[in-house]
C-alpha cells in the first residue's frame, strides 16, 4: 500500500476516490514475476502471502449533484494534516482554529465538542472510582440556525484536503482500553480529540437526544418527572449491579430487553436504555451483558465532557500514524509501496526465518506479525469470516439541528426490519477537521447481512433526502442533502482463533483488521496478547524514558562523538536483542 493504516486509514477526498477505483478494478496478476521462488533453497519451504488484498468489497459510489461541473477541477492545497513523523513545530499545531486543552486532565489535547469552551470533567488516575453522573460543562454560546449553503460537488473537490475520511468509524470510550494505553504510553501527546457532544436515538420516525448525565435527565423536555426518576433509580442501579444480584437472578439467560420490561420502564426509557446507552442487539443480548454495557457507558461519562466518547481530530487513522510516531523515534521503520512475497519456512525448525520482497531481498528476523489480510486463500480455507457493512455520507446539515453547528453526534437507528441489524451512524462536524465547512461527514456501520448498500440504503433513506434538487415534499425539505456517498463491506476477521490458519510456524503471528465494534478495546487486547507471547517478561507499551534520563553504553559511543557539541542526535539503547519483521507493513522492524 501507499499509505498507512490498513483499513484503519483516513484518506483526503481525492484519496478516496483513488481507493474506490483501485477496489472496484480487477487486478491483472497473470504477469506478476514470480522469481523470488528462485531465492528458496532446498531445505527451505515458502509460504506465499497474497497480492492483493481482498477485505474490501461490493464498493458503490454515489454523487447527488451535478458532477460534470467538477471537470477539470483540481484538489486546492488546505489544511494539511501534520507530518506524521516528529518534525519540527509538529506536536500541538493545528492548522485554523486551534481546539482546546483540558487543563489539568490525563489525556493531553482533549478539545471541547461544541468548540465554545474547555470541557470539565472528573480529574484523576483512571483507576479511581465511578464518577457521578453530574458532571456538566456550560451550554455552547448560541449560533442562530440557517438555512444550509448550497454545496457543489465541484467544491468538495476543490477542498478534498479538508477531509478526512475513516475507513473504520470508530470512538475512544474516556475509560477505555485504547484511552489508558495512550495514557500510559504518552503517545497521546501526538494526537488532539475532540469530544462527542450528544447522543441521539431514532423513535417513532424522529431522532431526538438522549438524556445521559443527571443534569442532562432533570433538564430533558422529554421525559415526565415519574420517567426520570424511573431513569435515575436503573441507572444508579446498573453502576452497581453486581453487589445487588438478587434484581436479576434467574433472568441470567434473558434477554436485556426483557430484563428492562419488568423494570416497568416505560417504553421511551427502554429505548434509550437499550439501543442509545447500552446499545446492544435487542434479541441477542444477554441481562448480564446489557448491564455491563450500560455500566461502561454511565463509568465513562465526566471524565472529559458530557458524554463517553472522544473522537481524535484529524481522523480515526491518526491513531495508527501517532504509534508509529513513537516507535519511529526508537528506530522502527515503516515500509510504504513494499511488497512481501512469501515467509521463508525453515524445514528442520518448523519456524519461519525470512521473507522475501518484491526485489528478491531476504529479510530474516525472529518474529513476523502479519496482518490477515496478507495470508493467501490456501493458508485461510478453514477461516469463516464476518463482515462489516459501511457507508460513508457528505450532507449538507445535521440529522438534529440545534443552536450549535459544531456537535460530534452518536446516533443508534433499531432494525427496520426482523433479520436486520441495527445501524450505528456516527456524525462528525467540520470542527473535527474531518469535512469541509458547511458540510457534516456521516458514517454509517452494521454487521452484514447483504451487501452494504442493502444493509444501510434503508437507513439513509429515513435519515437524509438522496434528491439532487429540492422540489420535494416539506418533509424530505426538512432532511439533510445528501451531497456524495460510498457504500463498501470490509471484512470482520476478528473472531478468527489462530489454529484456524493452516501451516503457520509457531513465531508467525496473525492481527486482524478492525472489528465492527464502536470501541477499540479489541484492538488493545490483541496487539497486549501478541506482545506477552512474544515477550513474557517486557511490558507492554511502557512510558518512554525521557532524553535526559537515557544512559548510554560507553562502547558504543567513539571517542570523537564526545567532542561534539550537546546538539548531536544520539540513539537509544534497546534493551531487546530480538528483530521482528512485520509482514502486515511490507517492512521490517529491528530493536
Amino acid at each position: 500500500r501507499n499509505y498507512y493504516g490498513g483499513n484503519w486509514a483516513s484518506f483526503s477526498f481525492s484519496g478516496l476516490l483513488s481507493w474506490i477505483k483501485e477496489n472496484q478494478q480487477k487486478p491483472d496478476l497473470s504477469d506478476e514475476c514470480e522469481d523470488w521462488r528462485k531465492l528458496i533453497l532446498e531445505d527451505e519451504e515458502a509460504i506465499p502471502l497474497s497480492r492483493k488484498d481482498k477485505t474490501i468489497q461490493h464498493v458503490e459510489d454515489f454523487c447527488f449533484g451535478d458532477q460534470d461541473s467538477a471537470e477539470g477541477v483540481e484538489e486546492a492545497g488546505a489544511l494539511p494534516k501534520p507530518p506524521v513523523f516528529g518534525a519540527p513545530g509538529a506536536e500541538g499545531v493545528s492548522p485554523g482554529p486551534e481546539p482546546e486543552r483540558i487543563p489539568g486532565a490525563e489525556l493531553p489535547g482533549a478539545a471541547d465538542g461544541d468548540g465554545a469552551g474547555t470541557a470539565s470533567g472528573s480529574e484523576g488516575s483512571p483507576g479511581e472510582s465511578t464518577p457521578e453522573l453530574g458532571h456538566t460543562r456550560a451550554a455552547p454560546s448560541e449560533i442562530p440556525a440557517q438555512e444550509p449553503k448550497k454545496i457543489t460537488y465541484s467544491q468538495i473537490v476543490r477542498e478534498g484536503r479538508r477531509f478526512n475520511i475513516d475507513l473504520v468509524s470508530k470512538l475512544l470510550f474516556s475509560r477505555g482500553l485504547l484511552i489508558d494505553l495512550l495514557i500510559k504510553s504518552n503517545v497521546s501527546r501526538y494526537a488532539e480529540f475532540k469530544n462527542a457532544t450528544r447522543v441521539l436515538a431514532f423513535r417513532e420516525g424522529k431522532v431526538e437526544q438522549v438524556p445521559c448525565s443527571r443534569a442532562d435527565v432533570f433538564n430533558s423536555r422529554q421525559l415526565t418527572m415519574v420517567e426520570k426518576r424511573m431513569l435515575m433509580k436503573f441507572l444508579t442501579f446498573c453502576l452497581d449491579y453486581e453487589e445487588h444480584p438478587e434484581e436479576y437472578q434467574g433472568r441470567h439467560q434473558g434477554t436485556f430487553a426483557q430484563f428492562l420490561q419488568t423494570r416497568k420502564l416505560t417504553p421511551s426509557l427502554q429505548h434509550f436504555i437499550l439501543h442509545s446507552i447500552a446499545m446492544v442487539s435487542e434479541t441477542e443480548c444477554t441481562t448480564l451483558e446489557g448491564l455491563q454495557a450500560t455500566k461502561k457507558f454511565l463509568q465513562c461519562l465526566g471524565r472529559y465532557g458530557n458524554t463517553p466518547f472522544l473522537f481524535p481530530l484529524y481522523g480515526q487513522g491518526e491513531i495508527p500514524q501517532c504509534f508509529c510516531r513513537l516507535c519511529a523515534v526508537f528506530g522502527g521503520i515503516y515500509c510504504l509501496r513494499h511488497a512481501v512475497r512469501c515467509l521463508v519456512l525453515d524445514r528442520a525448525s518448523g519456524r519461519c526465518k525470512a521473507i522475501v520482497d518484491h526485489f528478491g531481498q531476504r529479510i530474516s528476523a525472529s518474529y513476523f506479525i502479519v496482518e490477515d489480510s496478507y495470508l493467501s486463500e490456501s493458508t485461510c480455507t478453514d477461516v469463516c469470516y464476518r463482515q462489516i457493512s459501511r457507508a460513508v455520507l457528505i450532507t449538507d446539515q445535521s440529522v438534529l439541528n440545534t443552536d450549535s453547528e459544531q456537535q460530534v453526534s452518536v446516533l443508534a437507528v433499531p432494525p427496520l426490519e426482523p433479520g436486520s441489524a441495527a445501524v450505528r451512524v456516527v456524525e462528525l462536524c467540520s470542527s473535527t477537521m474531518t469535512c469541509m465547512r458547511d458540510t457534516y461527514l456521516v458514517h454509517l456501520t452494521c454487521p452484514s447481512t447483504k451487501t452494504a448498500r442493502e444493509d444501510l440504503e434503508p437507513v439513509v433513506q429515513k435519515l437524509f433526502n438522496l434528491n439532487a434538487e429540492k422540489e420535494t415534499e416539506n418533509e424530505e425539505l426538512e432532511k439533510p442533502r445528501v451531497l456524495w456517498a460510498v457504500y463498501f463491506n470490509m471484512r470482520d476477521s476478528s473472531g478468527v482463533e489462530r489454529n484456524s490458519y493452516g501451516g503457520l510456524p509457531s513465531n508467525v503471528y496473525v492481527c486482524s483488521g478492525p472489528d465492527s465494534a464502536l470501541g477499540n478495546d479489541c484492538a488493545v487486547k490483541q496487539a497486549e496478547t501478541i506482545f506477552r507471547e512474544m515477550f513474557p517478561t517486557e511490558e507492554f507499551c511502557p512510558p518512554p524514558p525521557n532524553p535526559e534520563d537515557i544512559i548510554y553504553d560507553e562502547d558504543e559511543v567513539e571517542p570523537e562523538e564526545s567532542e561534539l557539541s550537546n546538539s548531536a542526535e544520539t540513539k537509544p539503547d534497546s534493551s531487546a536483542e530480538e528483530g521482528s519483521a512485520g509482514g502486515g507493513a511490507g517492512g521490517t522492524k529491528e530493536e
